[in-house]
């Protein structure tokens, strides 16, 4: 009947605005706001090193992106997130390493967390399903310690729903996570990891190591590299597209198996300023490249 026909109709847009809001409450932002906190970098990195240590995650790096004494980032991780990433293949590994970062500004400093669940939807993609429960209780139990840094939890930086992180790229023709920079092949992984190792301690290429992870039976091992270089390292990137996202770096080079390899700039910067405009975008056109062969190097025999 017309009565039935006009409820059907009415029950359909219904459920349609429920999983529309549904859908519209799936955002999710590259970063959290976790406070404005009295002290200094030294007394605010220690304060978030032992909220963090309560959870048993443990610091594998440390620095000062752009060289630069007011910024500061804390990379951590745990044995259950790289459990999880060790078996994501195709540079999974990537996702194993947590993030804080530390502003100082006129005596207090701002303390903002990359936000686990963002990393992980964009670099396991359609495994982020098959761990979810695992990785909930990951970024649960990082939130958690970091309440007792700070409360403000303010989510900033963009918004993107976990469907729109699975096959993230910037715009169209634009690469993918799933079209990285081949920097090199060695004859095996050992000798990938001794030569990256061996340059790294030689800051060639204007570098340091910040961190490594690295699994030798199963072959993979990443780097988080600092870009030293004052006209195309941090200090001339950052400024332009905004440093209250330093929680993402520092930038890392992936080696698995003999080859080695890391995010196409286009769209690891994009990810992690994906509010960046074109005009933003364009001023740091080079920078990709001046990355790559900053790794270049470091990947040189």
């Amino acid at each position: 009947t017309m009565k039935s026909k006009i409820m059907r109709g009415l029950l359909m847009v219904c459920a349609l605005f429920v999983i529309s809001n549904t859908f519209a409450q799936d955002k999710i932002s590259p970063y959290y706001k976790i406070g404005d906190i009295k002290g200094s970098i030294s007394t605010v990195s220690a304060t978030v090193v032992s909220a963090l240590q309560s959870k048993d995650f443990t610091i594998y790096g440390k620095y000062h992106p752009a060289a630069n004494a007011d910024y500061y980032v804390i990379a951590f991780s745990r044995k259950d997130l790289y459990n999880v990433a060790i078996n994501i293949k195709d540079r999974g590994l990537l996702g194993a390493m947590l993030k804080v970062s530390l502003i100082h500004k006129d005596g207090s400093v701002e303390v903002s967390l990359l936000n686990p669940d963002y990393m992980f939807n964009a670099y396991y993609r359609e495994n982020y399903s098959s761990y979810s429960s695992k990785l909930n209780i990951i970024t649960d139990d990082v939130k958690t310690a970091l309440k007792s840094v700070g409360t403000d939890f303010t989510a900033f930086g963009g918004q993107k729903s976990a469907s729109d992180l699975h096959k993230y790229h910037y715009m169209m023709g634009m690469p993918y996570f799933t079209d990285p920079v081949e920097l090199a092949t060695f004859n095996s992984f050992n000798e990938g990891l001794e030569i990256i190792k061996k340059n790294l301690q030689n800051k060639v290429g204007n570098t340091a190591k910040v961190y490594t992870l690295t699994f030798p039976k199963q072959e993979v091992a990443v780097f988080g590299i600092a870009l030293n270089d004052k006209n195309t390292g941090e200090a001339h990137f950052l400024p332009i597209i905004g440093e209250k996202h330093i929680a993402c770096m520092p930038y890392e080079i992936i080696l698995e198996g003999s080859k080695a390899t890391m995010l196409h700039g286009r769209y690891r910067i994009a990810l992690y300023w994906p509010e960046l405009t074109m005009g933003t975008f364009t001023k740091i056109m080079s920078t990709p490249g001046d990355v790559e062969n900053a790794f270049k190097k470091v990947v040189g025999k």
